[in-house]
């Protein structure tokens, strides 16, 4: 079974807890990992790319010159698609690029990632970030304590505007609930350090 080292307030090693087999002792699915994150690349797309058709463009009503006598091919418009300044064929027009993945396939994606984020070790829990006012310094310091990585993961069980405010300016550090939990979010992470309820919430979520 899976473990997790459990941190103080101030960082210090407190002791281990044992994270629930069903959510982060499982096998790692890449193939639905890979899903998973080509769907929320393709969901964060804005699908706001625009081409105008010979319809479209300005100008174009007039037919450039007479059909015969002139020697040259014929033509109809100055906006038809081989002309220079022509409209576009069959050019990208606004769309959703939204992937659809059943929920049974997203939740074993999210528990294949944490599963593999538990085999190397890098979840860590403490009790809570009970921070009065934003104090970027002391999470600065807590997370220098842990040894956290390049990255950072701090997953919550609800809002805590001040933790948030803390975490702004650190680079590389992202707060989430754990209701929200990506599974991009948990694979780019070096560390990952959850409260007590986050982590029950993922086992009522997942488990």
């Amino acid at each position: 079974m899976a473990t997790a080292l459990v941190r103080g307030a101030e960082g210090a090693e407190t002791g281990s807890i044992e994270l629930p087999e069903a959510v982060f002792g499982g096998d790692v699915n890449m193939s639905v990992l890979h899903q998973a994150v080509v769907r929320q690349l393709a969901g964060a797309r804005q699908g706001t790319h625009d081409t105008k058709t010979r319809g479209e463009v300005s100008g174009g009503g007039r037919k450039p010159y007479r059909q015969k006598g002139t020697g040259r091919a014929r033509q109809g418009s100055i906006r038809a698609p081989h002309w220079r300044g022509g409209g576009t064929v069959f050019g990208p027009t606004p769309r959703s690029h939204a992937l659809a993945m059943p929920r049974k396939q997203r939740r074993l994606a999210l528990r294949s990632a944490l599963s593999a984020q538990a085999a190397a070790g890098t979840i860590q829990v403490t009790v809570d970030f009970d921070y009065a006012a934003p104090k970027t310094r002391q999470l600065a310091t807590f997370l220098e304590q842990v040894g956290a990585g390049r990255r950072v993961l701090l997953v919550l069980s609800e809002h805590s505007e001040n933790l948030e405010l803390s975490a702004r300016n650190i680079p590389q550090v992202k707060v989430v609930l754990a209701s929200n939990l990506s599974v991009r979010d948990v694979l780019i992470a070096d560390t990952m350090i959850f409260t007590e309820a986050a982590l029950e919430r993922v086992r009522e979520h997942l488990g």
